[in-house]
């Protein structure tokens, strides 16, 4: 698959750049493809950056998908006559910095079509088959980050949504994409010295999620993680501590992994939406030479 590529980067003035590029590629299946991209970035003042991109691309058919790495290729029939999947994306990004704050926004949105999905083969009792979905399968979202520093300490924010669908493979209709939380946060805080050492903290949330050929629930519940750690420096030795998930949060608190039977396509267990191990805690020593 031979593929040509050129970009170019021209500044109209000292506030305003614009960036474009294409790729050229030559499948021997599935033909030539052409994918665009362009982006405008505007700086109206030291502190402020505003970017505006927009572009294409594709993905020819293979038989991996999450599903078939789960039940082995060995239950997955031979791929048909797929179409390649083709994507259109778009996105704009704010940045604003002043002393020690930053900030970073994004808001974005694609649609994928001829999207890849696996189903249950009708034809085939416990067989999957893959297939283009009838429907694109669409993503929107926003992403905020924020960094403060001062000193000794050091703090990010970072919060994420996301809207997905995408066409349902058992039945007419949309659906929401599975294991996928239209709410993710973080934030976590360190205070971090060269000469003596450094301790931090982390909270994380994760929102409920949809799921797919789950018998307990058709909804992920949600979820909150405390993580903590500490390296203390004397001399040339680092001794440090961890803990993670605090909260002791296990996918096993609320459901069964294991399936109540074995399902069509040979699996004996759910999919993962939650952590599995809860706490976990190490320590150790390092040496510096």
């Amino acid at each position: 698959m031979p593929a040509v590529l050129v970009q170019d980067e021209y500044a109209l003035s000292g506030r305003l750049s614009l960036a474009a590029s294409g790729r050229a590629d030559f499948h021997n299946v599935y033909g030539a493809f052409f994918d665009p991209r362009v982006s405008m970035l505007v700086r109206p003042n030291r502190q402020l950056s505003l970017r505006l991109s927009a572009g294409t691309g594709y993905a020819v058919p293979v038989p991996f998908t999450e599903r078939t790495e789960e039940v082995g290729l060995s239950r997955v029939l031979p791929l048909g006559a797929l179409e390649p999947e083709r994507a259109r994306s778009a996105s704009f990004d704010l940045g604003w910095s002043r002393g020690g704050l930053e900030l970073n926004g994004t808001l974005f949105a694609s649609s994928v079509r001829h999207a890849l999905q696996t189903r249950d083969s009708m034809a085939q009792p416990g067989r999957v088959e893959i297939v283009n979905a009838d429907e694109p399968t669409k993503t929107s979202g926003a992403e905020l980050i924020i960094r403060y520093s001062h000193r000794i300490l050091h703090m990010i924010g970072t919060y994420t949504y996301l809207s997905t669908s995408e066409s349902d493979p058992a039945g007419a209709g949309r659906r929401e994409v599975p294991l996928t939380p239209r709410h993710e946060a973080e934030l976590a805080a360190i205070w971090e010295s060269e000469s003596r050492g450094r301790i931090g903290a982390e909270l994380s949330y994760t929102g409920s999620q949809s799921l797919e050929d789950n018998p307990y629930r058709t909804v992920g519940a949600s979820y909150m993680e405390l993580g903590i750690l500490g390296e203390a420096r004397i001399g040339e030795v680092h001794i440090f501590f961890n803990a993670e998930n605090l909260t002791d949060v296990r996918q096993t608190h609320y459901d069964p992994l294991l399936l109540p039977a074995q399902a069509v396509d040979g699996r004996w267990t759910t999919d993962v939406w939650a952590p599995l191990e809860g706490r976990v805690f190490n320590a150790g020593v390092r040496l510096e030479f």
